[in-house]
């Protein structure tokens, strides 16, 4: 088990190298109060003096450090090399015998007792500690500032000697309350995140420092601790400074677990005090005073208490800890494996051959755009419709129900038709409904149904500029890794759909133009609705106003007179022109009962029938109704909202309305299918037949080709920083591999 240890460490040295802790290494965290003697005791692990001493705040950036255990025969960690290549001279003036004892006497790492490491200072090694303590300082002062100001960034330390368990310790700068030197207001919570950020760590052993001489029940240590780890799994207390307590009082009921019980276990320990600092007492001396004090004073368990007994207990912790984790830990990194490769292919690779990967986006951003409007995408859409999808949607919701919802006769009064009858007719009264007037008005509410068939075409226009977003994860991963020849691709796109743009309008206009050209009154759907309309007019019983006096005088003849007669069968004879000449040839069936054109009688209603008669100009009415008009004028036309209709007018309404509605049903249901055909025809098939010859002949065979496949600089760091962390993990994956199942007990 003892492997485990420096498999972890090889773990930390491998992610250390891409700055990135995705991976949560098993690891001890050391947290505690402002000189609540932290240091003091990762020094008496270590058995040496390195680190920043003093009154304050002395620990302003987490120092990871490593321990690890380097016997003299040890060939993995010690090398008979040249050490000092990677010395700093730039504050000692340069001496040749310097630099050839530096380089060419150094017997290496064979011959040392114990030596540091820095992660920044790169294969440089410190056999002196004092440097290792000036070094801390220097990296501290960089980063930190040297007006007791903090940083997150950590410092990792490696330490070989042949006094140490193997131990992985991070040193976190101790809370405090109240902000000195250039410390922000807010220093108290962010050392307090900055604590919380590495004891978060499920994987991590929490060491809560406490000082003797203050109340266990007010450490912050342990109340951190708890909010992390409530259950105390992975908590250890160490109560430090023993020999300072009051006089009569002692930490038995603290070391044994009474005041407040840890999981884990509470281990007293004493350290050196500031004037043994001073005094340069050694960290051998110290331990030999603490294992004195300790027999003295507490020694029913000075064997459970001391730091030879702290470090022997941290490391058999940590090692099961670690054997705990590992199973997890290799599937975590596993997974990452196979999370950054597959981001690492998202990025491509580096284009060597910019021709032929330019062809090849072309090709799969034509595929990609063609495939979105067939349906036949591999990624298919499942949150909107987009593509062909929506474009169905347009032609058959959206444009299918707005020319549904257009009534036939809207905008249309009874009055409108009645004012259009009398303007087809002329100066001669209307013997029978003139057609001129039928297709006048269905005309009027035929152009009804260009604006919506426009606008039809505007929207699927839309929607195919709006594919180039939609069209594939993959193109978009290209467009993401080019953007100039993105934007490229979208100016073709857009120039080539605008150029369509007219032709397709041209041809819906044209279809609704070719509707009103021809009032085809064979249609057979509308035929069988002139048939209705004349068994409609049938089933009254004349058209003649009932205050005709004819009506009141007359009785209906059984017969037609001959000249009626001659005129149906004239009529009849014409019925191959028009159904509405049919129509009025059926229609005289019905005025049978009407006197003959040649009998005589007068015909003519009275000159009071209808109030809506124009005058004529020269009546003394017309002038005094307008007498500054020239006489030449017509009045205005009087208000017909409170006029009711006679029976012929209401009758003639209904005929014009019926067969109005009948055409406009016809008309409707051919533009209806029509347009969405000349849509795809003219708009989305030529886009999907010409995409690629365009992209292609403005692409390709353009001067800017190069230019347009030059990588965003956020890409290529990414792909960079991807392949950097894909090469850790795999790196890791290998170092957890070599793990026997031996190791494990």
């Amino acid at each position: 088990m003892e492997a485990l240890i420096p498999v972890i460490n090889k773990l930390q040295d491998v992610f250390n190298t891409v700055g990135a802790d995705a991976i949560q290494l098993p690891q001890i965290i050391v947290l505690g109060t402002q000189s609540s003697g932290k240091s003091s005791v990762i020094e008496s692990l270590v058995g040496r003096s390195f680190l920043p001493r003093g009154p304050g705040i002395v620990t302003r950036r987490p120092l990871v450090l490593q321990l690890v255990y380097s016997p003299k025969d040890s060939k993995e960690h010690r090398s008979a090399e040249e050490v000092y290549r990677h010395q700093e001279t730039e504050n000692l003036s340069w001496n040749p015998l310097v630099q050839l004892s530096q380089t060419v006497f150094s017997k290496g790492t064979i011959n040392l007792e114990e030596w540091g490491k820095f992660l920044h200072t790169k294969e440089r090694i410190h056999a002196n500690f004092d440097e290792i303590r000036q070094e801390i300082e220097r990296e501290t002062d960089r980063m930190a500032g040297s007006n007791k100001g903090i940083c997150p960034e950590p410092i990792n330390l490696k330490i070989y000697s042949t006094r140490v368990v193997n131990l992985t310790l991070v040193d976190l700068p101790g809370v405090t309350k109240v902000p000195i030197g250039d410390q922000p207001e807010d220093i108290e919570s962010q050392i307090r995140n900055l604590i919380i950020k590495y004891i978060s760590n499920p994987n991590s052993i929490i060491l809560a420092v406490t000082a003797a001489n203050t109340d266990m029940a007010t450490s912050e240590a342990i109340k951190m601790a708890k909010e992390v780890d409530p259950d105390g799994r992975r908590t250890l207390a160490v109560v430090t400074k023993l020999d300072l307590m009051d006089a009569g009082t002692d930490a038995i009921d603290i070391l044994c677990g009474r005041v407040i019980p840890v999981k884990l276990g509470i281990i007293g320990v004493v350290n050196r005090s500031q004037q043994d600092i001073i005094d340069k007492k050694t960290i051998e001396d110290a331990l030999k005073d603490e294992a004195t004090y300790l027999q003295r004073k507490y020694p029913t368990i000075a064997t459970r208490n001391g730091t030879p007994y702290l470090a022997k207990t941290l490391n058999r912790l940590l090692m099961h800890h670690i054997r705990d984790c590992l199973p997890e830990l290799k599937v975590r990194v596993n997974v990452m494996i196979s999370q950054f490769q597959s981001l690492l292919n998202s990025y491509g690779e580096d284009v060597s051959d910019k021709s032929q990967t330019l062809l090849q986006i072309i090709t799969k951003f034509a595929s990609a755009y063609c495939s979105t409007i067939e349906g036949t995408a591999r990624n298919i859409e499942t949150t909107e419709l987009c593509g062909g999808a929506r474009i169905c949607y347009i032609f058959h919701e959206t444009f299918g129900r707005t020319l549904d919802s257009i009534h036939p006769l809207v905008g249309l009064s009874r009055m409108d038709i009645l004012t259009a009858i009398r303007n087809a007719t002329g100066p001669r009264p209307a013997l029978f409904v003139p057609e001129v007037s039928f297709e006048l008005l269905v005309k009027r509410q035929i152009r009804r149904l260009e604006d919506p068939s426009l606008r039809c075409v505007e929207l699927v226009h839309e929607e195919m500029q709006r594919i180039v977003q939609h069209c594939g994860t993959e193109v978009q991963q290209e467009m993401q890794r080019f953007p100039r020849l993105h934007q490229r691709i979208v100016d073709v796109v857009t120039q080539l759909l605008r150029t369509r743009l007219p032709a397709t309008n041209s041809m819906v206009e044209n279809l609704v133009a070719i509707e009103l050209a021809y009032i085809n009154t064979k249609h057979p759907d509308f035929h069988r609705e002139a048939a209705l309309v004349s068994g409609l007019l049938k089933s009254t019983d004349g058209l003649v106003e009932e205050h005709s006096p004819m009506y009141r005088q007359k009785t209906p003849r059984p017969t037609s007179t001959p000249v009626s007669t001659l005129f149906k069968q004239f009529l009849r004879q014409m019925g191959e022109r028009g159904s509405v000449l049919v129509l009025l040839a059926k229609m005289m069936d019905t005025y049978q009962h009407i006197p003959a054109i040649t009998d005589g009688h007068d015909r003519s209603p009275p000159s009071n029938e209808s109030p809506a008669t124009p005058q004529v100009n020269g009546s003394p009415e017309n002038k005094a109704m307008t007498p500054q008009k020239p006489v030449n004028l017509l009045p205005e036309v009087p208000s017909h909202t409170s006029r009711k209709l006679s029976d012929r007018e209401q009758h003639d309404c209904d005929v014009i309305e019926r067969l109005i509605k009948s055409y406009f049903y016809i008309v409707r249901k051919s533009i209806k299918d029509s347009v969405p055909k000349a849509v795809m025809h003219f708009l989305v098939n030529f886009v999907k037949d010409n995409l690629q010859s365009e992209l292609v002949t403005h692409l390709y065979k353009s001067d800017q080709a190069e230019n347009m496949l030059n990588e965003s600089e956020h890409i290529a760091q990414r792909r960079k920083e991807a392949a950097d962390m894909l090469k850790a993990l795999q790196r890791a994956s290998q170092i957890i591999s070599e793990i026997r199942e031996t190791h494990m007990w």
